[in-house]
């Protein structure tokens, strides 16, 4: 089983992961995590150079490594841990490539953006997709406390379009769950383990 969680940076994606790893361990499944970009060697190198600030990266060039970085994690991690029986989880997957580099950046047509998601994922779909829903202004809140990164320091106007392209991909797959990130932790845990 492939699940995704998706969602702007800062609606708790990453305490809601290790939630659900601890839950499915506890209940005696296999299972793997990975942040995307990395989670392979050269998919954290890439990831380095995606998000340093000092890196002035062109937008298609920021595409094109984004997708490169999953490409290398699909095919050396994801595809052997699904054949071994694991249930994969993954810290973003190719929404977010639509979300940030479609929609945010509006780098390319949508169209061929998700003909790039489809040769990099290597065909994988995921099973289900939890969207942490969060508004603009708790995410803000959110990342302001921690040091930014460079996609993070994209603006305002940034992450209004990436906001706008998730709900967009929302309406039109019914893999992805919505889930009020800015409920009590525990809540958004205890929704999500009534999906599995």
């Amino acid at each position: 089983m492939l699940i995704t969680f998706e969602g702007i940076d800062g609606c708790g994606k990453s305490t809601q992961i290790n939630l659900l790893k601890q839950y499915l361990e506890d209940k005696g499944k296999h299972v793997q995590v990975y942040r995307e970009p990395g989670g392979a060697y050269i998919a954290e190198e890439i990831r380095s150079l995606l998000l340093d600030s000092k890196n002035d990266i062109s937008a298609i060039s920021e595409l094109l490594l984004f997708s490169a970085a999953r490409a290398q994690l699909v095919q050396e991690k994801i595809i052997p841990d699904l054949e071994n029986g694991s249930v994969v989880i993954l810290d973003r997957f190719y929404d977010s490539t639509i979300a940030y580099q479609g929609y945010g950046r509006s780098v390319l047509p949508l169209k061929e953006i998700v003909t790039l998601n489809k040769v990099a994922s290597h065909g994988l779909i995921p099973d289900l997709t939890f969207y942490l829903r969060l508004p603009l202004n708790l995410a803000s809140q959110r990342r302001s406390e921690r040091a930014r990164d460079r996609m993070e320091m994209a603006g305002n106007e940034f992450y209004t379009r990436v906001f706008e392209g998730y709900e967009l991909m929302v309406k039109e797959h019914p893999r992805f769950i919505v889930l009020d990130g800015a409920h009590p932790i525990e809540s958004i845990a205890l929704e999500i383990q009534q999906y599995l």
